[in-house]
């Protein structure tokens, strides 16, 4: 049996927009455009989902009454041994970016290999990789391995 941790994904409204009609909705595999109600408990701008599974995974904004929307953030649930923690917001051209490999067991900053499109870049003894200036080229699939823990999803 797998533990799983409570999530909140909080909306990015402001408290006197609530009376605007913002909505936090998600897509996933299995349903479409679902808000909060249906599948965590609303608490003012966020969302609580008590035990999330690897079914939460999906893209999750908000929505206006009117048809507005946020932009979209992409949430990825796994219950594998590593896991690859990549920035949340969009990655701007030319500045740094920090990948972590972590396992879910601590201690989490072992030796990893990380690799893009499936393709070992390098290994980093701390098990974080930085990626200077990023550009166009950097885009890609981006996965990790932990010797004797496992591999991140991609």
């Amino acid at each position: 049996m797998t533990y799983m941790r409570p999530l909140e994904v909080a909306a990015t409204i402001k408290e006197d927009d609530s009376s605007a009609g913002w909505t936090l909705r998600r897509n996933t595999t299995r349903e479409t455009r679902t808000q909060c109600d249906d599948w965590g408990r609303s608490a003012g701008s966020s969302c609580n989902i008590s035990y999330i599974t690897i079914w939460d995974s999906g893209v999750y904004w908000c929505e206006s009454r009117e048809g507005a929307t946020s932009n979209t953030i992409n949430i990825t649930v796994t219950d594998g041994p590593v896991i690859l923690q990549s920035p949340v917001l969009p990655v701007m051209e030319g500045h740094d970016v920090t990948l972590h490999c972590k396992t879910k067991t601590p201690p989490s900053n072992l030796p990893a290999g990380f690799y893009k499109d499936g393709s070992l870049i390098r290994t980093e003894p701390t098990g974080h990789m930085t990626i200077h200036h990023v550009n166009k080229s950097d885009e890609g699939l981006y996965k990790c391995n932990i010797r004797g823990h496992g591999e991140s999803p991609s």
